[in-house]
């Protein structure tokens, strides 16, 4: 685990500034090889057929993906993705139908290499359940929103994304390290305000990330700290106008006081949910935790630490 965990952040080290210029929605030969080279890093398996598919889920290496209130699946042949990119696809979906009002829909998830299209990449990730495809929204306002969102979340290095035209979407790749990395230490930050009425600047921040995280806008985050720009300081306290609404989404622990407490695994946990919720990471969990794998049991109680 350590040699993977030192693969990935040498592999992100030194693809960061390529990653960090890739705000086009053009995809490119090297946006994908550096989305195949990190789902390696990841040690992700990519699926060969359904078989192979129904392995992953049962060992809980993919989870499902469901249709609800928020999210459509369209021709979705197989549901499923590896449990950070749920997180990701869980959390965009919720900021898209309250700024839009509409369900966002999902074209694509996993697919097998057996069901992989003609036109597509020999290097996709598609196989590996890192990669989800985005209908392009018609109503001109949701557009520019999910654009916006997409574009700002590359920037912060945690997806890859890019619009294709045959079919018309948006290829998502979900740099799940990075991803949760970025989580647990936003979410330290919002315990960090008084009382969750605020968010304390980290360094990398940025507005758009902060918005996207609390699901706040960033109008709305300018008008309540009295911004004249989009710049802000490291260690500066914003003020969040909606407190209900970031604490639901981040689901914070009712108690941080002690340093080392437990949760108790209720259906539907995930390590990733649950090292969000309590600021730490996946593999600061596993450590703490001895042996734990990805598949948890209802019931299961977990040691919880900062670190």
């Amino acid at each position: 685990m350590k040699n993977l965990i030192a693969t990935a952040l040498m592999l992100f080290s030194l693809l960061g500034g390529s990653l960090a210029q890739a705000q086009t929605l053009k995809g490119s030969p090297t946006s994908i090889e550096n989305q195949y080279r990190a789902a390696h890093a990841y040690g992700y398996t990519f699926a060969k057929n359904s078989g192979s598919v129904r392995g992953l889920v049962s060992s809980g290496r993919l989870v499902k993906v469901n249709a609800d209130n928020q999210l459509a699946l369209h021709d979705v042949s197989f549901p499923y993705v590896v449990p950070g990119a749920k997180v990701f696809l869980d959390r965009l979906s919720a900021q898209y139908h309250r700024a839009c009002g509409e369900k966002l829909t999902v074209t694509s998830l996993l697919r097998p290499r057996d069901r992989q299209p003609a036109n597509s990449a020999a290097k996709s990730v598609h196989p590996a359940g890192m990669a989800i495809d985005l209908r392009v929204p018609s109503e001109r306002k949701c557009h520019s929103w999910l654009e916006k969102t997409l574009l700002a979340l590359e920037k912060d290095r945690v997806i890859d994304v890019t619009r294709e035209r045959r079919p018309p979407h948006y290829h998502v790749a979900v740099f799940v390290e990075r991803y949760e990395t970025r989580l647990a230490g936003m979410s330290r930050s919002l315990q960090g305000g008084a009382n969750g009425q605020g968010y304390v600047v980290r360094r990398g921040d940025t507005l758009s990330g902060i918005s996207i995280l609390t699901g706040v806008r960033v109008a709305q985050l300018r008008a309540v700290n009295g911004l004249s720009s989009n710049l802000i300081k490291i260690g500066q306290k914003l003020q969040l106008p909606d407190t209900n609404s970031v604490v639901s989404n981040v689901g914070r622990p009712d108690s941080l006081a002690s340093n080392e407490m437990t949760h108790r695994v209720n259906r539907g946990d995930t390590l990733w949910d649950i090292a969000i919720r309590y600021g730490t990471s996946v593999q600061h969990l596993r450590r703490t935790n001895g042996r734990i794998n990805d598949f948890l049991k209802i019931g299961q109680v977990l040691k919880i630490s900062k670190g």
